[in-house]
């Protein structure tokens, strides 16, 4: 398969020319200028990511000090997931026309500040408002990552970067358990889990002050024409991905939620002719709805969903399996994935540089290093079980998942958004996100809801098997996809 060069004229471009047209040329960086740009850009994603995965070790103290209940629990997850889904498309449009600067300190500061009220939360309700304004904050500041990069970066350069943007989301998300457990081992239950949210402060207030330093002028964009942030666009998008993830992530409450799927059907079917019309009527709608015209886009947007949609869920059984079942501390839990953390570390760092040339191979291959990793996992599981191995070989089969991590995510990103244009990137970065996020919901909750509901007739172990060989198949669903936008590209560059 030939190099891959990023088009330099899209042929998307012409077809978003309202959106384009509200958007003042973009100011050039050095190339030292580009790289602090990065760091910042990575040390705040690393913030709102860890903020994720942190959490997973830390709720067994968070329901003893505070008495919260187990709806008060899953709550603590939910908020923030559901909030920074419902925003991440609308925020990456506002970046697009208003100035990816302004909304990405907006974020950082929102995030911050809710890091401080859910440090100091006296109670459930306290905190659970504080984790549904940290989703805002993280959904606002998310879209422009990825809109400046593209904005910023190009060719193998680019490539690097999202490079380094994978390593920090691989890193994030195995380290935050580890970090967690620390955490709760060095100051105790209370002021361990308090400290996970209340270390975000430092980082973001330094953020804050580099980006304001750091950030591309002008922060603030003035559309040349009228303002058009298509607000029902918005609302109705916005409607449609809250009436589809509520049910994911309370539908074991209360299982009449798994109505509003059909709602949320309805919702995306207006929000689909509402772009059309409003696009037709000479505006410039949300979401462009000629983006998914662009092949790799689409298919990197369906693999992103797909790999999140299985794979996310294994940390989360991993941590859950290792303390209900094994009697670990939580710090215990947290290093069984260590390993993983830093192959996945690696894996995105060489990924960046190999993207523009191996394009959807790093993918595959990732993708069976993942399928490889489950079945060890599975194995170990099973062998120790019976007593014939130590859980300990754990982290040298999660290794391999770790590993994946970063042949998948850095390379899709890249590859996802290299035909996107420049003015569109925020809100298709914005709907990538969603894409991830919508998976990580759903996959959780169905491969939780299994790994529970397996448990209690056939116990631990099998569970942990089912529940792997659920994720397995969506992982070989990930593969086809992945597969197959490798076999169009490969045979689209032969010779006619």
């Amino acid at each position: 398969m030939p190099a891959i060069q990023p088009p330099q004229d899209p042929p998307l471009a012409a077809e978003v020319a309202p959106a384009a047209a509200a958007i003042p040329a973009p100011g050039v960086l050095s190339p030292a200028g580009r790289w602090k740009l990065l760091g910042v850009l990575l040390a705040v994603m690393f913030m709102s990511l860890v903020s994720v995965s942190i959490v997973n070790v830390v709720l067994p103290s968070i329901e003893t000090t505070l008495q919260a209940t187990e709806a008060d629990m899953q709550w603590v997850l939910a908020g923030y997931a559901l909030t920074f889904g419902v925003v991440l498309v609308a925020a990456g449009r506002a970046g697009d026309l208003l100035g990816r600067g302004m909304m990405f300190i907006a974020g950082v500061v929102i995030f911050t500040l809710a890091s401080v009220l859910a440090g100091l939360a006296a109670d459930p309700l306290m905190l659970n408002i504080a984790r549904f304004v940290m989703g805002v904050g993280s959904g606002l500041l998310n879209p422009q990552v990825m809109g400046l990069i593209q904005q910023h970066f190009t060719g193998a350069e680019r490539g690097r970067a999202y490079g380094l943007l994978g390593t920090v989301i691989g890193f994030s998300v195995a380290i935050g358990p580890v970090m967690g457990g620390a955490l709760i081992n060095w100051l105790g239950a209370e002021a361990g889990w308090r400290s996970t949210f209340l270390i975000n402060v430092p980082i973001g207030i330094i953020a804050l002050l580099l980006a304001v330093i750091w950030l591309p002028r002008p922060l603030f964009t003035k559309p040349s024409g009228r303002l058009d942030l298509d607000p029902v666009g918005g609302l109705l998008l916005a409607l449609g991905i809250f009436a589809f993830l509520f049910p994911f992530v309370q539908g074991r409450e209360n299982p009449w939620l798994w109505a509003l799927l059909p709602v949320a059907l309805l919702f995306m079917l207006l929000w689909i002719a509402w772009e059309k019309r409003y696009k037709a009527r000479g505006a410039a709608p949300m979401v462009d709805l000629a983006l998914f015209r662009v092949r790799s886009f689409t298919n990197g947007t369906v693999i992103a969903g797909l790999y999140f949609m299985g794979v996310s869920s294994v940390w989360v059984l991993v941590a859950v399996y290792t303390q209900q079942a094994l009697g670990f501390s939580a710090l215990q839990a947290g290093l069984i994935a260590l390993p993983a953390a830093l192959l996945s570390a690696l894996s995105s760092n060489v990924a960046g540089r190999y993207v523009m040339t191996a394009g959807r191979r790093l993918v595959i291959g990732g993708t069976l290093s993942a399928l490889f990793g489950l079945v060890a996992t599975v194995a170990v599981v099973e062998l120790e079980a019976r007593g014939i191995v130590s859980i300990w070989w754990m982290l040298l089969s999660l290794a391999f998942i770790g590993a994946a991590q970063g042949f998948i995510i850095s390379p899709n990103q890249a590859l996802t958004l290299m035909e996107v244009p420049v003015q569109n990137s925020g809100s298709a970065g914005g709907l990538m996100q969603t894409s991830q996020r919508v998976g990580t919901a759903v996959g959780i909750a169905v491969i939780t809801a299994v790994f529970y509901g397996m448990n209690q007739v056939v116990g631990y172990p099998l569970a942990m098997t089912l529940s792997f060989a659920a994720t397995g198949l969506l992982v070989i669903a990930t593969l086809w996809v992945a597969v197959a936008d490798w076999r169009h590209d490969h045979h689209g560059a032969q010779p006619q």
